[in-house]
């Protein structure tokens, strides 16, 4: 079974994920999710996976969450998925989804518990 990383290399705990995979002998596949953005069900199932509500995979002090007010209470579900696929940036990084698990590295060992 092949394992993803939503991964964006300018992120520090990101490429220390990475990094730790590699350690371990693993070669993820690798999403660059700013560019290849994930799409509506991507995020849904991950954050089925995660057992999360949408903002708690949110950047919450990314300019885009505030612009787009993504802190408003009345957002449902379904809208906050949406507006995390519009604006990747937001999602929290970096993902690792190993099968039916997944796991946010922050701290970057969090992964562990996937493999």
């Amino acid at each position: 079974m092949s394992i993803t990383i939503w991964h964006n290399p300018r992120c520090s705990k990101s490429r220390q994920t990475l990094a730790l995979l590699e350690e371990k002998g693993i070669t993820p596949d690798i999403r660059l999710y700013l560019e290849d953005t994930p799409t509506i069900g991507d995020i849904d199932h991950v954050l089925t996976l995660l057992g999360r509500d949408p903002r708690e995979l949110m950047r919450t002090k990314e300019d885009a969450y505030k612009e787009n007010n993504m802190g408003d209470e009345s957002l449902s579900r379904d809208q906050l998925i949406q507006l995390m696929h519009d604006h990747p940036k937001v999602i929290e990084r970096p993902v690792v989804i190993n099968g039916d698990k997944a796991a946010v590295g922050r701290p970057p060992v969090d992964v562990l518990d996937i493999l």
